[in-house]
């Protein structure tokens, strides 16, 4: 699955391109309590509920593909035998039509999601007519296929926060009714995947709104998919292992690391073909550590995390996964300040040694520069009532006032 794939059916959810044939849902509250259940047609919904339906199945393929969009592969003998993929097979065939399809769902979605408070289970039927194209992409309309599938999402139900506002039967301002509201999407799935723009039965596609803590308890029991680290929870664990030998406040030598990390990765890109993953090793990972700063035995230590926790797994990392590109930014912006206090400082020498500014840092009204035997010579005077600066000339002397020369 590539973002071409998410970006082909994402773009069919709107009101005039969807082709979703129905929408079941089961609201659940903080005891796991099925409060309400219902399966309709978008037909048969008011177009301002439908197109609310229609913002959660957008927010159910959003983000960045390997980090809040992964595509997990399911057990062979999951595929086999296994009763998690044998029902979401059944939601698929029966069109989200079988009662007793659904409960058995909602049922599994309530023992295996952890979360604290009510929410809201909704899945969509659609069936996707995919268009022939050619080799350059222009689309030829007619079908080549048609990919069946069901999208899953499950949302926070939080009441709304107490507010003041016109009570329209009382003709009053008051406190308004709090109310129980839907919030974003928390997590969601479509199966089967979109792959090369055919179904791909061996795999689902999960989403999670935040990737540093995903519902892995869902993928695992509910979906009982084989989970894989998100892009977030990897530059995570590579952190902690460069934490462990490299204290916080180290803010030199973590600026180091994301340097040479950075250039390790431009080098790459300049030596393979576009849009190939940099592959990045334990070895790597001690050497640039070692440019970075880091102690040769701390390197080496850090080198061994790194290929005892990732090589060999499918969790390896791209090198783009691991780059702090926020602590770059701020290492670009502390260069940037420290050449700008350079700049300053120099600023601040010229200007004492022309007399613009004193020893102590003041900045004066009125500077000269005189060669220094004639400083002496320097004075004030009253002349015609006013306080004057007298400094004798000789015939040959020139001067410049502001940059621009006075004839004397």
């Amino acid at each position: 699955m590539n973002n071409k794939d998410i970006l082909e059916i994402k773009r069919r959810y709107k009101k005039d391109k969807h082709n979703f044939s129905r929408i079941a849902g089961c609201y659940v509250d903080n005891e796991k309590n099925k409060i309400i259940s219902f399966s309709q047609t978008p037909g048969e919904m008011p177009d301002d509920d439908f197109f609310k339906y229609l913002d959660i199945a957008n927010k159910c393929l959003s983000g960045k593909l390997g980090n809040n969009i992964l595509q997990l592969p399911f057990p062979n003998d999951e595929i086999m035998t296994g009763d998690k993929y044998s029902l979401l097979q059944q939601l698929r065939t029966t069109e989200l039509k079988d009662e007793s399809v659904l409960d058995a769902f909602f049922d599994n979605v309530i023992e295996n999601y952890l979360i604290t408070g009510n929410f809201l289970i909704l899945l969509y039927s659609d069936s996707y007519d995919i268009p022939m194209k050619t080799t350059d992409n222009q689309d030829l309309g007619d079908s080549e296929y048609i990919y069946d599938y069901i999208l899953g999402a499950i949302c926070p139900v939080n009441l709304s926060k107490s507010t003041l506002g016109y009570r329209e039967a009382e003709n009053a301002i008051g406190a308004l009714r709090r109310e129980w509201t839907v919030n974003p999407v928390e997590s969601a799935f479509m199966f089967p995947s979109f792959s090369e723009r055919n179904s791909d039965f061996n795999t689902v596609t999960v989403y999670a709104k935040n990737p540093k803590a995903p519902h892995r308890e869902f993928w695992e029991n509910g979906l009982h998919v084989s989970s894989r680290l998100t892009s977030a929870e990897k530059k995570n664990a590579f952190e902690e292992m460069v934490g462990k030998s490299v204290p916080d406040d180290d803010k030199d030598i973590h600026f180091n690391i994301a340097d040479n990390l950075s250039g390790f990765i431009e080098q790459k890109q300049q030596t393979q073909p576009e849009d190939t993953p940099i592959e990045i090793t334990g070895e790597d990972v001690r050497t640039i550590m070692e440019d970075s700063g880091v102690e040769d035995y701390k390197a080496e230590k850090i080198g061994e995390r790194f290929t005892d926790f990732f090589e060999g797994s499918e969790n390896v990392p791209e090198a783009t996964e691991l780059l702090d590109t926020r602590l770059l930014k701020n290492q670009d912006l502390h260069h940037e300040k420290d050449a700008l206090a350079r700049e300053v400082r120099v600023l601040h020498e010229k200007l004492k040694e022309t007399g613009a500014e004193s020893t102590d840092g003041n900045a004066s009204d009125i500077y000269v520069k005189v060669p220094a035997d004639r400083e002496a010579d320097v004075t004030t005077a009253f002349v015609d009532g006013e306080k004057c600066l007298i400094i004798p000339l000789d015939p040959s002397d020139t001067a410049m006032v502001n940059g621009e020369e006075r004839t004397l």
